[in-house]
């Protein structure tokens, strides 16, 4: 089973990796950017067919170690 996790800044947390992306964008001459947030995506292949066990073996992964739960939040996604 294959999984996606991404990782995202808090909306309260500011985020200057992405106002240097941001600005990095428009410097560059690419137009309509209002603004950028960065994140974390991880691709996660998991043993066994159960999606329900697979979900709580990944939100265990990304309490312990994938987010920093105090200023990040996450979301799991099942690919293909």
């Amino acid at each position: 089973m294959k999984a996606r996790v991404l990782v995202t800044l808090k909306s309260a947390v500011l985020d200057p990796q992405g106002k240097a992306i941001e600005g990095a964008l428009r410097s560059l001459g690419v137009p309509s950017i209002a603004s950028v947030r960065q994140g974390k995506v991880f691709d996660i292949e998991i043993d066994g067919t159960d999606q329900a066990k697979a979900e709580a073996t990944l939100k265990e992964a990304c309490e312990k170690l994938l987010a920093n739960t105090v200023i990040e939040t996450y979301r799991i996604e099942f690919v293909g």
